[in-house]
């Protein structure tokens, strides 16, 4: 019995291996050393010294392995044969790698998302903030017919003391006249002269009528006078205050910053002129369009 198991050991021990059994595979095909020369881009020299299993000429154990592979296609040996027997024959070279499946890497948690969506609700609130406790509200405009001056206090001129004087010489005629119906109105008049005190309507006037409209974006004392001299506004006008006027025209205003006005006549813009300005004081006289 043990003769038997120590015979079969050394039949396995004289069986060709590696490059021998790539030669005999080659004779057997009818293959010359030559034509394998040929396909593996060697001389034939090394082809012998590769089938005589000598593969110190090839340096490396990857070219030594590469040539043996292709040799085994051309000659129809399992190249897993072959390289086993090669891993038999150099036990330098090792065995051959154990390639397992590719381990899966855990995903890692990305916070670009998340930082992205907290810069977009900061910006957000910060806009939000700043829209309800920056932006002004809107001014209110308030439309208010023109009344008929002079009013119950005197009030404050803006400008020169020549415009003062001006306005105060307009004023004058204004306050007689009020003086003198006040007499006639309390019996101080001759009783042979009769008035009819009527405040607040003018007798019918053949005069064409002018329709204006001031409107104010800043603080400016005002004063609009019809042909007769009869004062129909005097007072300060301040933002957002609209003002509607109708009398006989021509039409006298005097401005006391006529840079925060804008006047409408017959619902058409009025383009200031630019000479209509001395001294601060700005004086126009305006018809019917």
């Amino acid at each position: 019995m043990e003769e038997r198991s120590q015979q079969s050991t050394d039949a396995d021990l004289t069986s060709p291996i590696g490059g021998a059994r790539l030669a005999i595979a080659r004779r057997e095909n009818g293959i010359s050393a030559r034509e394998i020369a040929k396909e593996l881009r060697l001389d034939e020299p090394t082809v012998r010294a590769l089938e005589q299993n000598d593969f110190e000429v090839f340096g490396a154990p990857v070219f030594v392995k590469g040539h043996l592979r292709k040799y085994a296609e051309l000659v129809g040996v399992p190249i897993d044969d072959i390289l086993s027997d090669y891993y038999q024959l150099n036990r330098n070279a090792g065995a051959p790698p154990v390639v397992g499946a590719p381990r899966k890497s855990a995903n890692p948690v990305s916070l670009a998302p998340w930082i992205t969506i907290a810069l977009v609700l900061t910006a957000g609130a910060i806009a939000a903030y700043w829209w309800y406790t920056h932006v002004p509200a809107p001014p209110v405009v308030r439309i208010e017919p023109g009344v008929l001056a002079p009013f119950a206090s005197d009030p404050v001129v803006r400008g020169t003391a020549d415009d003062a004087a001006e306005i105060d010489a307009v004023a004058k005629p204004v306050a007689e006249r009020e003086e003198l119906t006040m007499a006639v109105a309390s019996g101080a008049a001759s009783s042979s002269v009769a008035y009819a005190v009527e405040p607040g309507i003018a007798a019918a006037s053949t005069l064409p009528q002018v329709r204006i409209e001031l409107s104010f974006s800043g603080d400016c004392w005002t004063e609009v006078s019809d042909a007769s001299g009869r004062r129909l506004f005097y007072d300060l006008g301040t933002v957002g205050r609209v003002v509607a006027l109708s009398g006989d025209g021509p039409l006298q205003i005097v401005l006391g910053e006529s840079e925060n006005v804008s006047i409408a006549v017959e619902g058409m813009d009025y383009p200031m002129p630019a000479p209509a300005r001395a001294g601060g004081i700005t004086r126009l006289t305006i018809n019917s369009q």
